[in-house]
C-alpha cells in the first residue's frame, strides 16, 4: 500500500509525541493502520510525505542511491539573483558537504492553501517563490541550501516525490496511489 498524504504545517511526520503538551502527529489523520513514512518532512514543513506499509518500497523511496527526485516550493526572503540560483544549481557546500546540483528556477506566487499561522510579511523585504528540485534528502537540505546562498526560506512546500504528486490534496487530506 502507498498513501499520498498532504501534512499539513505543525504535524510531526510520526504516529506519537511523548512532548509535554504533545504537539499533533500523523495519528489525527484517519490514516490506514500499518502504514509509515517514508522520508520524513519537518515539523514547519508542508506537502506530499508518502507513507506505505512495504519496508523494500520506502527503502527505493527514500534511499538517496536512488536520486529520486523531490520537488519543492520554496518562498524566500529576498529577491534571488542569477548568481544565487546558479549556486543552487551547481551544489551548495553545507557543513556535512556539497549538495547534489539542484534543478532551481523563479516561480511565480502559487495558489497555495493559506498557512496556519501565516508566514509573517515584512513590507520592507521583498520575498519570492522558488521551484527547488532535489535528488538527496538531507535533514532541513532545503532550508540549508537556501540559507547558504542568502535566500533564508520563509514557506516550503514539498509538491513532488518521483512521480507522485500531491494533485490538488488539501491539507490532511490523503489517498492511495496505485503501483509505486
Amino acid at each position: 500500500m502507498l498513501i499520498a498524504f498532504n501534512k499539513p504545517y505543525g504535524v510531526l511526520c510520526q504516529f506519537t509525541d511523548r512532548s509535554v503538551p504533545p504537539r499533533p502527529t500523523l495519528a489525527g489523520f484517519g490514516l490506514p493502520t500499518g502504514v509509515y513514512p517514508a522520508g520524513r518532512l519537518d515539523f514547519d514543513s508542508e506537502g506530499l510525505l508518502l507513507l506505505t506499509d512495504d519496508g523494500r518500497l520506502a527503502h527505493r523511496l527514500t534511499d538517496p542511491a536512488h536520486k529520486l527526485p523531490k520537488t519543492y516550493w520554496v518562498q524566500v526572503e529576498g529577491t534571488p539573483t542569477d548568481a544565487q540560483l546558479q549556486q543552487l544549481r551547481t551544489g551548495v557546500v553545507l557543513n556535512d558537504g556539497p549538495t547534489r546540483p539542484a534543478r532551481a528556477r523563479l516561480l511565480a506566487a502559487p495558489a497555495l492553501w493559506p498557512r496556519d499561522p501565516p508566514v509573517r510579511f515584512r513590507k520592507t523585504v521583498p520575498d519570492a517563490w522558488l521551484e527547488l528540485v532535489i535528488t538527496e534528502g538531507r535533514n532541513r537540505q532545503v532550508r540549508r541550501m537556501t540559507a547558504a546562498v542568502g535566500l533564508p526560506t520563509l514557506r516550503l512546500v514539498r509538491m513532488a516525490v518521483g512521480p507522485h504528486a500531491l494533485q490538488g490534496l488539501a491539507p490532511g487530506q490523503w489517498r492511495a496511489l496505485e503501483g509505486d
